[in-house]
């Protein structure tokens, strides 16, 4: 079954092609591949009522298909995304790992976390392109990345999403995005639905839905070490929000020095259908690389009566979005650090480390009386075979430790094993 699927959408991919044969540039430019993810996750919470853990195991296969520009001026191509999840260990009291699609009641008699995943789950993403000079046009199927809307993609197969997207660089130095965004399809889910935004705790109403969020933005690199941004989006009648970026790097003492500034500033838009929006946030770091060293840290605060604004299902372009937080309370404070170390310089490239800790405090979440007080510890070891007949595979352990005095303390573990073919 699994190795008709990803038949048949190589199929796809091959005929949307035959039409434009003889567009050199078309065929000559494209590039195809078939990416491999074998997934291992286990979430244990280590107190509270409830579901005790989240335990699956899962493969994922995405086929990419992408094609060149028909030749002339104004040029057209076509990409193709297929993707499938296979389960390969679950069961129902210790499903909603993220990794497969599950059954939408739980089992009879059982509690509502215990629903049954199914043995596969498929999706298939087509996006119509166009390309004038330096400015490309994107329609149909979208893996955005922008400061007000980051895609989750840490499992077997990313979120997605359905709208237009411009993007120009034909003034040197400048980047321009805009577009519109219609609907999302969460990395579980086989299905487009609307946009909602993240609960946080309850303090907005995720039932609030809409199928505009317009975004639009500009990036400057003011000298070859200064780079700065402006973006702004709109879910509509739910919430709308500005971010103002700054990135500076400098050589010093053999090694580079980069510092970072991020400042978001969202209010609720329209008939403001998820409640009061009014939150405003600095997330700053700096870092300090030399010799396969890096370390550095940062102060980040939540300002405002609410909580950070972000679509349901997504990440936060904080730097405390980390594995299982992302103190993102309303009035939180986090400090964070973070340490990364590339074994190359010891002479086994390949081999990476990495390791943050970030803590907050001075939270306030809706229904809990006091001070919210969180702290998180991340690891990660990742190789990749550098020669050989396994060139190339890659694996990397994720270990993500939390405890909180508002929120069940958390240890979980991720084991990922993948792999790139690329077809042509």
């Amino acid at each position: 079954m699994n190795a008709k699927l990803i038949h048949h959408l190589t199929l796809i991919g091959s005929t949307s092609l035959l039409p434009m044969v003889a567009q050199a540039e078309f065929i000559k430019d494209s590039k195809a591949s078939l990416d491999l993810k074998n997934y291992y996750f286990n979430r244990d919470y280590r107190e509270g009522e409830g579901q005790s853990k989240r335990d699956e195991w899962a493969q994922g296969f995405l086929l990419n298909l992408q094609s060149g520009f028909t030749e002339g001026p104004l040029g057209f191509g076509l990409d193709a995304l297929g993707m499938l999840g296979v389960k390969l260990d679950s069961s129902p009291d210790r499903s909603g790992s993220g990794l497969l699609s599950r059954d939408n009641e739980p089992e009879p008699g059982k509690p509502s976390y215990a629903r049954r995943a199914h043995d596969s789950y498929s999706k298939l993403g087509l996006t119509a392109k166009a390309r004038y000079a330096k400015s490309e046009l994107r329609l149909g199927h979208l893996l955005p990345d922008l400061p007000l809307l980051q895609p989750n993609t840490s499992r077997v197969l990313p979120q997605t999403f359905e709208g237009g997207q411009l993007t120009s660089t034909d003034i040197q130095g400048l980047t321009l995005r805009g577009g519109q965004i219609d609907r999302v399809k969460q990395r579980e889910s086989t299905n487009y639905e609307k946009m909602g935004l993240t609960s946080q705790s309850g303090a907005y109403k995720s039932s609030a839905k809409s199928d505009r969020f317009r975004f639009g933005g500009a990036e400057y690199q003011f000298t070859p070490t200064l780079t700065g941004s402006y973006h702004y989006a709109q879910l509509e009648d739910i919430y709308q929000q500005h971010f103002f970026g700054l990135k500076h790097s400098l050589p010093l003492g053999g090694g580079n020095l980069r510092t970072d500034i991020r400042y978001f500033s969202a209010d609720d838009a329209g008939t403001g259908l998820a409640g009061k929006v009014d939150n405003r946030a600095l997330s700053t770091r700096v870092m300090y690389a030399m010799a396969g060293h890096s370390i550095g840290g940062g102060y980040q605060e939540q300002f405002g009566e609410t909580p950070f604004t972000y679509v349901d299902g997504t990440n936060t372009y904080l730097f405390t979005e980390y594995q299982l937080s992302n103190f993102s309370q309303a009035k939180e404070r986090a400090w964070h650090a973070r340490y990364d170390f590339d074994f190359a310089s010891l002479g086994v490239p390949g081999l990476l480390f990495s390791t943050r800790y970030a803590k907050g405090d001075h939270a306030q979440v809706r229904k809990f009386v006091g001070e919210g007080r969180e702290w998180e510890r991340d690891i990660d070891l990742g190789y990749t075979i550098q020669s050989g007949p396994l060139k190339d595979v890659s694996a990397r352990w994720r270990n993500g430790l939390s405890k909180s005095n508002y929120q069940r303390d958390t240890n979980e573990n991720r084991l990922v094993l993948s792999y790139t073919v690329k077809l042509w």
